[in-house]
């Protein structure tokens, strides 16, 4: 398999975009086809040939237009990438542009980004672009050609910016790297072939990541499936006892000093799914192994806040199983016991990422933390509602749905809120024979069961229930800061959470 390729190392400079010795020079230029501050002295030192130039290769400077053009000697650097880009752009348009970009740059040692950068913010965005954007899964390329582009990287990454030497510049630049790795990890994670990350071998990723990284605080704990018994985490037991490879359920915890709230993370880690004896078609399973994005998510989401030394607390749960059929595999008609008791009545085994979040809240909130927010790749019923890029986000507290779309809005991701009516919780109770049936009644409406189903294990605890089934794989091209197939969807959002939480110190 392909050997990992060594990260660039990432700097900011107050050099000017004329001047630098950079490879590259990435620069906005607006629709008036005119180089955008701090790199206006570029456009000036190409003069006439400027406009032109640009014309020729089709650019229009509209947003999502990139062109790569040499610089003739007009200034240090040999070549040039412009970017569309507003003359007053948020930081959701520097990542994407930053992001684009970088796929357009080849053959390059130095890559230096010239991109307006009037706050530690906007520093923060256009690393995370040349971080997310560079994603390459490279595990099981062997041809020449693809260990030639892995090799295409460039060694060394400088921001261009007048505050090259703000204290709040270089800590947003460090958090960048760290954010865009979590959702990196997350990626790799998801992009797996389900055969090489079972639950177990899942389960040891984690602790071996989580132990290299040696961030101060954080413990991992794995219960196999004989602590599972014994802890009465029926949920996960069910889901995984169909699978020669048996569920774990891993906890990761940081606690720092003096933390300013606790937060809870749950994450669904169904490493594939088959449906179990719900069996989905062929053509249906080719993306499943998906299925444990939620749980990459939380898991590499709470190593990144330990990293960044947020002051809260938190309490990751990841349940991991492979959903399987075969002669032990749980059927429809069981009834199984959720961790505390609760019964449910299972109607589909394909409906089953709500089975070992349920264990997974109940554990979650036996910690007692001030919130809860759990992550999954849940229901079709969200991206029949939503799309694709969009994901939907319930819960029991509109001041934490409000935070988490205004983490979302900074981070750059895609939520959308849902409501969980009076109508589904009651259907969640309209079982014959057990405390709450497992699966909707009706057609419609999958999205809002689900999370109906979910608030039944957290009691009065304030909580939040993110279904990212559509955004949490690109099955289509990459576009913006999103690659192809795994994506990293919530990470960004789960740690502006985190950091929103941490402001209540002092």
């Amino acid at each position: 398999m392909a050997p990992k390729t060594a990260e660039p190392a990432f700097t900011l400079s107050s050099a000017s975009p004329t001047t630098t010795r950079a490879d590259v020079v990435v620069i906005g230029v607006g629709r008036d086809l005119k180089a955008i501050e701090p790199a206006d002295g570029v456009s000036k030192a190409f003069g006439r040939s400027f406009r032109p130039t640009l014309t020729a290769l089709g650019f229009k400077g509209k947003k999502g237009d990139v062109a790569v053009l040499p610089s003739g000697g007009a200034i240090k650097a040999a070549v040039v990438v412009a970017v569309g880009l507003d003359a007053e752009p948020t930081t959701t348009d520097l990542r994407k542009a930053a992001a684009k970009a970088i796929k357009a740059v080849h053959n390059a040692s130095t890559v230096a980004y010239a991109l307006p950068t009037a706050d530690a913010d906007a520093v923060r965005a256009v690393a995370e672009g040349v971080k997310l954007g560079a994603y390459r899964f490279d595990r099981y390329r062997t041809t020449d050609d693809a260990k030639q582009a892995a090799e295409d990287r460039p060694n060394g990454i400088v921001i261009l910016t007048r505050l090259s030497r703000d204290t709040s510049a270089l800590a947003a630049l460090e958090a960048a790297q760290t954010t865009s790795t979590a959702v990196n990890r997350v990626r790799d994670w998801v992009n797996t072939g389900p055969g090489d990350l079972t639950p177990a071998a899942f389960a040891d990723s984690v602790s071996e990541i989580a132990k290299a990284d040696g961030a101060t605080g954080v413990k991992v704990t794995v219960w196999d499936e004989a602590r599972l018994a014994k802890e009465e985490c029926g949920g996960i037991l069910g889901v995984g006892q169909g699978s020669a490879n048996p569920p774990r359920m891993v906890q990761v915890t940081y606690k720092p000093k003096k933390p300013a709230a606790h937060l809870a993370l749950v994450g669904k880690g169904i490493t594939f799914d088959s449906g179990g004896l719900s069996l989905k078609p062929g053509a249906s399973m080719m993306t499943m192994k998906c299925d444990m994005a939620g749980a990459a998510s939380v898991v590499a989401a709470t190593l990144a806040i330990a990293a960044l030394e947020l002051p809260i607390q938190v309490t990751c749960i990841a349940s991991m199983a492979e959903n399987m059929p075969s002669g032990t595999a749980m059927r429809p008609g069981d009834v199984i016991a959720i961790r505390g008791g609760t019964t449910v009545e299972v109607h589909n085994t394909d409906a089953e990422g709500r089975l070992v979040l349920a264990d997974g809240l109940v554990v979650a909130v036996e910690a007692k933390p001030d919130v809860v927010i759990d992550v999954a790749t849940l229901t079709g019923a969200a991206m029949v509602a939503l799309g694709d890029r969009t994901a939907a986000v319930l819960g029991n507290d509109e001041v934490l749905r409000q935070q988490i779309l205004d983490a979302a809005e900074v981070a750059g991701e895609s939520f959308w809120p849902l409501p969980i009516t009076e109508e589904v919780t009651a259907r969640v109770t309209s079982s014959d024979i057990a405390d709450v049936r497992q699966h909707n009644p009706k057609p419609a409406g999958g999205a809002l069961f689900a999370a109906a189903f979910l608030q039944k294990f957290v009691g009065d605890t304030t909580w939040a229930h993110l279904d990212i089934a559509g955004p949490a794989f690109n099955d289509a091209g990459a576009y913006d800061e999103v690659p192809k197939g795994g994506t990293g969807m919530s990470v960004r959002t789960l740690i502006g959470v985190a950091e929103q939480l941490g402001r209540r110190v002092g």
